[in-house]
């Protein structure tokens, strides 16, 4: 009879560790070294050595979705303790449920090839600021579809946010149309990629809090098992997109599942798997403040490495652009939402919300856009 205090202070304990300054500190330290580190060895892996040596991006996908789906188990027997329990539940019992996720799983995986065609036609100080863009077609999808409702700050800062894109996109115009460069990237693609993949994160988020936020049949699913069902259904997408390659291929063009798969693509490949469940950590033990403290640091120190890796020039302009993005993605995130927030589902009770591990919209989406 005593266990019920025993995991009310160890819950206690747990959340007053999770909340402390040194804890929050670390958050942000690694947010920073992952964020960065993803654009800046991705840009790597696509812009160093031949292009048929390089690694084919379903290939990538595939291998980044199995290391989630593994983790995602790992996580879910480690909080819970019955995974196999958690799979009959919110999988086998409930496959209607479960086939909502299809649809994130497909917009998720065309954004990931498309960002990696990005990495291989921007260069990563470009990439990282034009990037935040997503912030900007997420708002203005989440009023279409959602008829959300912003404050009269944040419709100044995603406008500000749409002129710093331009001004930087317009200096990189005019910078690689007055020097010849050698190298084989075409900026019109890679920005068209960037858009497509900020439209396509932001419709996969907006539908999954329209579909997925409210519970099926007064059950919350935990969550590391929507990041299971997610991963699950985006490895077998990109299996399925890799036997069609290699049906439209000759026998003797195929490449193995692995091919050029080095050092560096592995590093990209765990930075990648593990990005979802440190942003996830980020938003339930921190807040708004330090995930947009951390995008800005990211920013600039992926725009620095990439001076000193890639001897990328960069302009007053782009500084400029990129200042004005940067202060815009902050202040829209900590100026306030205008719209009031919803009732929670109805039929479950207060102890149900604390101990079910509930994934909540403000977990589910950053979870998402990291995928």
């Amino acid at each position: 009879m005593s266990s019920a205090p025993n995991k009310g202070n160890n819950s206690s304990v747990a959340a007053s560790n999770a909340s402390s300054p040194a804890f929050r500190l670390m958050l942000l330290v690694a947010m920073v070294v992952q964020n960065s580190a993803v654009v800046l060895v991705g840009r790597y892996t696509r812009s160093t050595g031949a292009a048929s040596n390089m690694f084919i991006v379903s290939h990538f996908i595939f291998v980044t979705e199995v290391a989630k789906l593994i983790g995602s188990c790992a996580l879910e027997q480690f909080t819970t303790g019955r995974l196999f329990r958690s799979i009959k539940l919110n999988i086998i019992d409930t496959p209607i449920d479960t086939l909502k996720t299809l649809i994130p799983a497909l917009l998720y995986l065309l954004q990931n090839s498309l960002l990696y065609i990005a990495l291989s036609n921007l260069s990563a100080p470009l990439f990282q600021v034009t990037y935040q863009s997503k912030l900007l077609t997420t708002a203005l999808v989440s009023v279409v579809m959602l008829d959300r409702r912003y404050t009269f700050v944040q419709w100044i800062c995603l406008t500000a946010l749409g002129f710093g894109v331009a001004i930087v996109v317009l200096g990189e115009n005019s910078k690689s149309s007055s020097t010849a460069s050698g190298d084989e990237q075409n900026m019109t693609k890679g920005l068209l990629a960037v858009l497509v993949a900020c439209f396509s994160s932001a419709f996969a988020g907006v539908y999954f809090e329209v579909v997925l936020k409210k519970p099926s049949g007064g059950a919350i699913v935990s969550l590391w098992m929507r990041n299971f069902q997610l991963a699950f259904f985006s490895a077998a997408i990109a299996a399925g997109q890799i036997l069609y390659e290699n049906h439209k291929m000759e026998a003797a063009e195929v490449k193995p599942i692995l091919y050029g798969f080095d050092f560096w693509v592995w590093v990209l490949v765990a930075l990648q798997a593990g990005g979802g469940l440190l942003i996830a950590a980020i938003i339930k033990y921190a807040d708004n403040v330090l995930k947009g403290l951390a995008t800005g640091v990211a920013v600039a120190v992926s725009t620095f490495c990439s001076m000193i890796i890639f001897g990328t020039p960069l302009t007053m302009q782009f500084a400029f652009g990129a200042t004005i993005i940067l202060m815009s993605v902050y202040w829209f995130s900590n100026s306030g939402a205008a719209a009031p927030k919803k009732k929670e589902p109805s039929g479950l009770s207060s102890e149900d919300k604390d101990d079910s591990d509930g994934l909540q919209l403000s977990e589910m989406k950053p979870i998402l856009a990291s995928v």
